[in-house]
């Protein structure tokens, strides 16, 4: 069996090192020359996708940093929570920089037998050879051909993101901060770093100093001692009407973008590895060919939990940017009165950890 993956990012690599580590050969090319990695960028995940990934693509334990709790404020009471999450055996969720993930699934796939990176050519490469074709790309010919159909929506926000250098702490508990002007989260990701992501509404009064002067103003924990570059992205949410065509199967942030609030764009694409493995694998053991069968069966699996599950967390957005409109904290007293609730707060913390099963 040979799989084509069009993409360099950690999604074609992860699920490169999942179906390697099936003896399922693997062909990865990337129509993007200048892939960078952002060095302030950072990877949330959670403790079942956490398991998953070390069982089942790479042991990233020297690489992770774990968070057990979980504290929700608005910048109307920074000193009272309204809600909070925490686990009873000391772990939530792992954070990794995603230079260093990238890093490590890298030089590991480089080493197997399996696999092999293909460089772009003028010429045509022959498809046909494959069984199956996995694209994570926003912009080739495929992605143009037949993934551009979507149910899109733009926030009129973007994401800033930086790395700060403080003071050494314990640093296990992530901290988000629902501000006027966005949703800002502290995630830590060692005991005298940590990562910000501020999700700030568009603005031509924002710039380097303004987001440094927010950091510090709602800064509740940390003595800072530097914050390093600022980069930022434009923020939008979509998932694909179709995700496939025939052998060729969209994957990753291609099938489904959202908003970050809540750390899950990364682990819904590990969830999809982990349906996409399994189906190969039961079709493998039962002697069935693998073609777009496997697509139709994906697509049938997940397209309606996903979109379920994106729609939540936009739910969850414009919760709080509804309540920044109204400006008072109605809504907030009224969920943390839901928070609580042992039960609510179970179930809030099962569906953040495993996503949607039913």
């Amino acid at each position: 069996m040979k799989v084509f993956i069009l993409g360099s990012g950690l999604t074609a690599l992860a699920l490169a090192k999942a179906l390697v580590n099936q003896n399922i050969f693997v062909d990865l090319v990337s129509s993007n020359k200048n892939h960078k990695i952002n060095h302030s960028r950072t990877v949330g995940i959670s403790k079942s996708n956490f398991n998953y990934f070390n069982k089942n693509i790479i042991n990233i334990e020297k690489i992770s940093w774990k968070i057990n709790k979980i504290e929700i404020y608005t910048d109307k009471d920074k000193n009272e929570k309204i809600l909070n999450f925490e686990n009873s055996d000391n772990q939530l969720f792992s954070m990794i920089k995603n230079y260093q993930l990238y890093e490590v699934l890298t030089k590991n796939l480089f080493k197997n037998k399996y696999f092999k990176k293909i460089k772009p050519k003028k010429k045509l490469i022959k498809l046909d050879k494959y069984n199956l074709i996995v694209n994570t790309e926003y912009n080739n010919a495929f992605t143009k051909k037949y993934f551009s159909k979507k149910i899109e929506k733009t926030y009129n926000s973007s994401a800033y993101t930086t790395v700060i250098n403080h003071e050494k702490i314990s640093n296990q508990i992530a901290v988000q901060i629902f501000t006027k002007i966005g949703p800002l989260a502290f995630l830590p990701l060692s005991k005298n770093k940590t990562s910000i992501v501020y999700s700030i509404y568009n603005s031509k009064d924002v710039y380097r100093k303004k987001i440094i002067h927010l950091i510090n103003q709602h800064n509740i924990k940390y003595k800072i001692k530097k914050i390093g570059k600022i980069e930022n992205f434009e923020l939008k949410s979509f998932n694909l009407r179709s995700y496939y065509h025939n052998n060729i199967l969209a994957f990753g942030d291609l099938l489904h973008r959202i908003h970050p609030l809540a750390g899950q764009g990364f682990n819904m694409t590990i969830r999809d590895i982990n349906v996409f493995i399994n189906i190969i694998k039961n079709k493998i053991d039962l002697g069935l060919p693998i073609d777009s069968s496997v697509n139709y069966e994906f697509e049938k699996n997940l397209k309606h939990k996903n979109y379920i599950f994106s729609n939540s967390i936009d739910f969850v957005q414009e919760f709080f940017n509804f309540e920044r409109k109204l400006n008072n904290n109605v809504l907030s007293k009224s969920l943390k009165i839901l928070g609580k609730n042992s039960y609510i707060n179970k179930l809030f913390t099962k569906v953040a950890d495993k996503g949607i099963n039913f």
